[in-house]
């Protein structure tokens, strides 16, 4: 029984008491209630989804439950799984969800395969490999290859279907996917028995044997067991059959594994067959065909009815025996299943001729042949010999791998002598140099540690400077606002003024607050730079999006004194650097033109396009300054504080922590200025992520 395609079968014995006839049925009942419940089951999960008032076949969940009612329903209603697995693939496909796409072709290619449209069949499995190929998504590329090969094996195509297994073997192997490894190798072993070499097709059925015992699951033992049972019964070692054969039944019963246990019922009815125990032979056939008045599975049916005409015409009901006969003979030309016409054939030429129609048993008998012939080709044949001497190459290597380790026990003796002397001359040598070595260690660490001290003492200076610079800002720039937020506070607690008086206040202890809020971030990014080392976080930004966005945070400071505003940047300025240091540079530029532009003026900030980075220019039309504070206000070292047109105060930090942000994106910062007429900033960005690679 190829997997997963099964072979299974249908109708009840007349002839046995009722006894037998009552468990057979009560068996049959419960299969079958259990098969319903998890249709049943998932019917209904589908029905809970669809009532959800959010319900929409875009769900993925919804999709999944469609593909696995198809896969129940493929031995109860195949028109049904066909019906689903095309509405699966339809929603699959409009939401381009390519796991649903994969099931839902399975399901149609099964539909197909089983009405013995094989061609049909093999062309959507393939569609499944192509999509499942295209994700990468390796359990249904082994799934749909295997697919694949069974079809060809089914057309007798034996070649094609053994060089599709050897890839996906491969394959399961490269993954370590031991169920797929067990089913292939179980397919490898059945093509082998259908070429009747049974010995090469029991070394495949023990391989698989030990992947089951390490996958540890008795379903795939018992499935694999009842192969081996067929096989044994072909061979004539029918205890071994029989064996098998009882130990699988008795997991399927347990179990409830309907498909299965039909199957294996028919095998132990080929057993009895075998052994010429006509009676007992008919009852197992009988037990499956009465599973199968449940199963929609044309294929199954096949052998079942097959045998059946055999254990009839073994007991010499000719007439009875040809009804089976034709039976299994229309439903083998009906799937194109070669195997079951040749073994149909066969038997109908043994009836004709016990009739003396010699003419019909000539034409069975030729029909036979051909099929025969045509499954026995050369090509077949050639590639199941490569395998064959394949397994026995490999057979081979292990044998001389074996011989070679045994070599080596030998030869590892002579190795750890020399080793030994070696490790002899090793230590003398390494004693002679051992004292220069220390010398030149000590001397390289205390070389180290000197300069590792005086980096130290460069840091510490650093910092102290650092230091005392925060406290002098913080001294003289924020503790004067604040000394002031709370006399007035205090003023307005003790009564000194009154609610209108602290009213009036109101708008002055604003712009002090933000004058307190502009300075902190900037200390704090300055001292984080300074003292510990800014981290760069470089992505692409745009720059006119950065410049709009602080003129609507800058938007009320410019409405008190009437400034314009204008943003020249096109849209598609993109930089590659930190957007958040270059945003705190676009600021405090903004915010010092704010300061020193009078009333009724305005600001335009644009670029000028350059091959490999933007010039970008902040403009202003206000007082101005001299060349020596030119030369001064980008220097870190300088605390010099300046009030605005409007007597703003400014730290004289923000301009050297912009110069320190623009050098470290790779940029330059400079500025050009007449006084009474107005100042223009400049610095400069990477366009790209390679050009800041490059200057960064």
């Amino acid at each position: 029984m190829i997997k997963n395609c099964l072979f299974l079968l249908s109708s009840f014995p007349q002839t046995l008491n009722r006894k037998l006839i009552f468990t057979g049925l009560f068996l049959f009942a419960i299969v079958t209630t259990a098969q319903q419940t998890v249709r049943d089951s998932l019917e209904n999960e589908i029905a809970h989804i669809k009532v959800k008032s959010d319900f929409t076949t875009k769900d993925t969940v919804y999709i999944n439950l469609l593909n696995k009612l198809g896969s129940e329903l493929r031995y109860y209603n195949t028109d049904s799984l066909l019906q689903v697995s095309q509405t699966a693939y339809e929603y699959s496909s409009n939401i381009n969800y390519k796991r649903g796409k994969i099931n839902s072709l399975l399901g149609i290619g099964t539909y197909y395969s089983d009405q013995g449209f094989h061609k049909k069949g093999i062309q959507y499995y393939e569609q499944a490999l192509g999509i499942a190929k295209e994700i990468n998504y390796t359990k249904k590329i082994l799934e749909s290859q295997n697919n694949v090969s069974v079809e060809y094996a089914y057309l007798g195509n034996y070649a094609r279907a053994l060089s599709g297994y050897l890839k996906a073997e491969e394959l399961a192997k490269k993954v370590d996917n031991k169920k797929m490894l067990s089913i292939i190798n179980e397919n490898i072993a059945n093509l082998y028995i259908s070429q009747k070499d049974y010995k090469q097709g029991l070394v495949f059925f023990k391989k698989v044997k030990k992947i089951n015992e390490e996958l540890k699951n008795p379903i795939f033992s018992a499935e694999t067991m009842s192969n081996m049972a067929s096989a044994y019964a072909d061979m004539g070692n029918l205890e071994y059959a029989m064996f098998n054969i009882n130990q699988s039944i008795a997991i399927f019963e347990k179990k409830k594994i309907m498909d299965w246990l039909a199957y294996a019922y028919e095998i132990k009815g080929k057993v009895y067959l075998k052994q010429e125990k006509y009676k007992w032979s008919l009852y197992w056939y009988h037990q499956s065909e009465m599973l199968h008045e449940s199963l929609q599975d044309d294929r199954g049916k096949i052998d079942l009815l097959n045998g059946m005409s055999e254990a009839y015409l073994g007991q010499e009901k000719d007439s009875i025996s040809k009804v089976y006969a034709l039976g299994a003979f229309k439903l083998s030309n009906k799937l194109q299943f070669k195997e079951g016409i040749q073994k149909c054939a066969k038997t109908l030429y043994k009836i004709n001729k016990n009739k003396e129609n010699y003419a019909k048993a000539l034409v069975y008998h030729e029909l036979y042949q051909k099929i025969s012939d045509t499954l026995s080709r050369n090509e077949n044949q050639k590639s199941l010999t490569m395998l064959k001497t394949k397994v026995e190459h490999e057979k081979q290597k292990e044998e001389l791998i074996l011989a070679n380790n045994i070599a080596l026990a030998k030869q590892k003796n002579y190795v750890y002598y020399a080793l030994a002397i070696l490790l002899i001359f090793m230590i003398i040598t390494y004693i002679i140099n051992r004292n220069e070595k220390i010398q030149k260690k000590l001397n390289l660490e205390l070389s180290t540690k000197k300069d590792d001290l005086e980096k130290k003492e460069i840091n510490l200076r650093e910092i102290n400077s650092t230091k005392d610079k925060l406290f002098s800002i913080i001294g003289h720039d924020l503790r004067g606002p604040i000394g002031a937020f709370q006399g007035l506070l205090k003023l307005f607690n003790d009564g000194e003024i009154g609610k209108e008086e602290f009213l009036n206040f109101v708008p002055k202890l604003k712009s002090d607050i933000d004058h307190i809020s502009f300075t902190l971030n900037n200390l704090l990014s300055w001292g984080q730079s300074q003292m510990n080392g800014s981290i760069l976080k470089p992505s692409e930004f745009c720059l006119a999006h950065l410049v709009q966005e602080n003129f609507n945070l800058l938007t009320e400071s410019a409405q008190k004194k009437s400034i314009k505003l204008i943003n020249q940047l096109p849209p598609k300025t993109f930089s590659w650097a930190d957007k958040n240091q270059i945003d705190i540079v676009i600021r405090n530029l903004i915010s010092n033109a704010l300061k020193f532009t009078p009333d009724s003026g305005s600001i335009t900030v644009g670029c000028m396009r350059k091959p490999n980075y933007w010039e970008i220019f902040v403009k202003d039309t206000g007082v101005g300054m001299s060349f020596e504070m030119q030369d001064a206000i980008f220097n870190k070292n300088t605390n010099v504080t300046t009030y605005g047109t409007n007597n703003e105060k400014g730290t004289g930090l923000g301009l050297s922590l912009c110069k320190e942000m623009v050098v470290k994106n790779g940029g330059k910062i400079w500025v050009t200025s007449t006084q009474g007429k107005g100042s223009c900033f400049y610095f400069t960005v990477p366009k790209n992520k390679e050009e800041y690679m490059r200057i960064a």
